[in-house]
């Protein structure tokens, strides 16, 4: 399988689930960080294609598992804690943990998230009719929707088209890109309610930025999922949830201010916000206003209207999501559900202590040697101290957005 990786092959074996067995289906290797950093007998992410050989082979109603190894995140949690919270407000795909054994022997828990295919749009959408692409996840990769310009090719290397190679539907996308970026913002919100879902544009970076998510549109441009549907209306969607509730990390980071990348206060991996610092639960809901690499942000909430939506519905998912109160139940149902499972797997990517720690109530660290790569928040902590700062959040009279 690792020789296989990045390429289109997928090595055939036969599944069983709940003791019945599903024959020919493929595997296949997944994900880059999640597999490039990961050594040769530890858990990597995979595929499985129930339909692989048989088109009309399915598993309790779907053709596609994703197994997610947790990367960076040693409490197994934050994929499904972050779409269960995106599918309170918009369509957004499901999630479980899964036990794996791959040729009789156990490899632990695994977290499942739902393929952005048909299945996913007939689960949200009257329709599963139109386009679908998928934004691949890369610090450069600029797939933020920015014009540029008329031809096509340009986009291509950018945005996957996943159900075939209209030209139309490239036309549109590239249309969708010139209103975004071109139209007077006086006129914005008139031009695009036509042809995108702005309420759930406004709910998806609502929830990126209040929930903080590392691998996110708001910070790479990139990870997240386009659908047009029959009517003609671009939605986006969220991905890549697994670097979420906690600090803020990695490349592309606004800048001190409400700069961005290559924009005013831009600054690499800083952030703005009070103090400056953008790297802990006090990430400014208005990060990035200037980054023009990603105008779903630095468009839309330069809209006056729009940013005000925004930041109710921030407002919304702090008091809803973020309430400790609330979550503690869900997290220590999960956590009664895995904890065994992932004490005995030998083949995690962090410690069971580290698990525990991330579920604590307190807030003193696990040992050094018994951290992730990259030591995080308690769950409660980050809620905790994320929900204040928002909820005590207030726009500066003079935003950058208004200047």
């Amino acid at each position: 399988m690792a020789d296989f990786n990045n390429t289109d092959v997928e090595v055939p074996a036969t599944l069983t689930v709940d003791g019945k067995k599903y024959p020919n289906v493929g595997v296949h290797f997944r994900g880059m960080s999640s597999f490039m950093t990961v050594g040769a007998g530890h858990k990597r992410s995979m595929n499985i294609s129930l339909d692989y050989v048989d088109s009309k082979q399915r598993l309790y109603g779907y053709k596609t598992l994703n197994l997610l190894n947790s990367h960076e995140d040693p409490s197994f949690m934050h994929t499904l804690l972050y779409l269960d919270a995106a599918r309170k407000y918009i369509p957004a795909p499901k999630a479980n943990f899964v036990k794996l054994a791959i040729n009789g022997e156990s490899w632990g828990v695994y977290v499942n998230t739902q393929q952005f295919n048909k299945e996913f749009l007939d689960d949200n959408y009257p329709s599963s009719k139109g386009t679908r692409w998928k934004v691949p996840g890369s610090p450069g990769g600029r797939g933020g929707l920015e014009y540029l310009g008329e031809k096509i090719a340009d986009y291509k290397g950018r945005y996957e088209m996943k159900t075939g190679d209209s030209n139309k539907a490239w036309e549109e996308l590239v249309k969708l890109c010139r209103v975004l970026n071109k139209t007077p913002l006086d006129q914005l919100e008139a031009e695009l309610q036509p042809i995108f879902d702005l309420d759930g544009a406004l709910w998806f970076l609502a929830l990126e930025n209040a929930l903080i998510n590392s691998d996110g549109y708001w910070i790479r441009a990139s990870d997240y999922c386009i659908f047009r549907n029959d009517k003609g209306v671009f939605h986006v969607i969220p991905h890549d949830a697994n670097e979420t509730f906690q600090p803020g990390m990695g490349p592309g980071m606004g800048g001190p201010g409400r700069g961005g990348p290559g924009g005013p206060g831009g600054g690499g991996q800083g952030g703005g916000g009070p103090g400056g610092g953008n790297r802990g639960p006090e990430l400014d809901p208005l990060v990035g206003l200037n980054d023009t690499a990603k105008p779903l942000r630095s468009r839309l909430l330069a809209v006056p209207s729009l940013r005000k939506k925004y930041l109710e519905n921030v407002q919304t998912i702090a008091r809803d999501v973020l309430d400790w109160n609330k979550l503690e139940p869900q997290v220590r149902n999960y956590e009664a559900l895995i904890d065994n499972e992932l004490q005995a797997d030998t083949r995690k990517l962090s410690s069971h202590a580290a698990f525990k720690q991330a579920l604590a109530n307190e807030s003193a660290p696990a040992p050094a040697e018994q951290q992730p790569r990259r030591p995080t928040m308690s769950l409660k902590s980050f809620v905790e101290q994320r929900q204040k700062f928002l909820l005590n959040y207030r726009e500066p009279e003079k935003s950058d957005a208004a200047r």
